[in-house]
């Protein structure tokens, strides 16, 4: 379903939420320290609305210094510590906790020549998967890539990558175009995912 304006119905009349799908959801990202900052925002927001991490990203992104692996993969318990009293956050030790070790992680591949925006890429051939669904019931919560997805990130050391967290952000990310159909921003995700 979408709204008056032809968009996808999802992110409803919420000014931040809809400025997001306009200019946000869907546009392809091949920046890898970008790619890994969604996979953790994505993270922190396991059982929570998309719209709650929307609203608290620029805190997300000031309490995990701009969300650079080298830093945060420092961190430490006086770190740890510090994001549990921010307000401006989630405070759940087990998702600040997978963010430091996903940095880790992040780091040992960039270290042992691994390009993670390539690595992740891979379960799309490289290219943006065109979906055509023209209800929000045409688009699925998980797909084989984002299960396939998933298992190969659990399997690295990241944490909170379920399959359907996954796809998110894949749709998020431009892996994925699941603009609807008749939503004036399908047209120019395809194009930029073409490309």
């Amino acid at each position: 379903m979408s709204d008056a304006s032809g968009r996808c119905g999802w992110c409803g009349t919420d000014p931040l939420y809809v400025a997001y799908h306009d200019s946000e959801w869907g546009v392809p990202e091949r920046d890898a320290r970008a790619l890994w900052e969604k996979l953790v925002l994505d993270g922190f927001q396991a059982g929570l609305a998309w719209i709650t991490i929307l609203r608290k990203r620029d805190s997300l992104r000031a309490a995990f210094d701009n969300f650079d692996p080298e830093i945060v993969a420092r961190y430490g318990e006086a770190d740890r510590a510090r994001l549990m009293a921010d307000p401006g956050i989630i405070r759940s030790g087990a998702k600040i906790d997978s963010a430091v070790r996903g940095a880790r992680v992040w780091l040992d591949m960039r270290d042992t020549g691994e390009d993670f925006s390539a690595w992740l890429w891979s379960f799309v051939d490289g290219q943006t998967v065109q979906n055509s669904p023209t209800t929000l019931t045409d688009v699925p919560t998980q797909t084989p890539q984002s299960v396939a997805m998933a298992k190969a990130l659990k399997a690295r050391g990241f944490n909170f990558c379920g399959p359907v967290i996954v796809y998110a952000f894949m749709q998020a990310t431009g892996m994925v175009n699941d603009h609807l159909t008749g939503c004036p921003r399908h047209g120019p995700v395809r194009a930029m995912g073409d490309r």
